[in-house]
């Protein structure tokens, strides 16, 4: 029985050390609300690294964000980085990239018809 419970023991440990990490390591939000003021649907939207050289996976999957909508982004990727280039397109085709956003200290995106911004 004494090696039963120290075999549960040891298992429970090490479940412990093995436990995932969280989404954030270093406690920073990474959370950027996208704001589609424009008069077209937002079709893609893209966050990458800078220090990557392709854009990565659309972060609104197979959803779209309506005209006047709004989306708050998760842009963490598990990692301590915080800068990231972003990228939106639009319904009729246009695309808004903002570079070297710094997502742990910028709150929101604006789209508009005219162009957009980091606040």
């Amino acid at each position: 029985m004494k090696k039963v419970f120290a075999f549960v023991a040891a298992a429970a440990a090490m479940a412990s050390f093995a436990a995932p990490a969280t989404a954030s390591p270093d406690g920073k939000n990474r959370k950027v609300t996208v704001e589609n003021l424009s008069s077209q649907a937002l079709y893609n939207l893209y966050a990458s690294p800078v220090s990557s050289k392709i854009w990565e996976e659309d972060l609104l999957g197979q959803r779209t964000l309506a005209a006047g909508a709004t989306i708050s982004a998760n842009i963490d990727n598990g990692t301590t980085e915080c800068y990231y280039d972003l990228k939106a397109k639009m319904a009729n085709g246009a695309e808004y990239i903002q570079r070297r956003v710094n997502v742990c200290a910028v709150s929101k995106w604006v789209i508009g018809d005219s162009g957009n911004s980091i606040q």
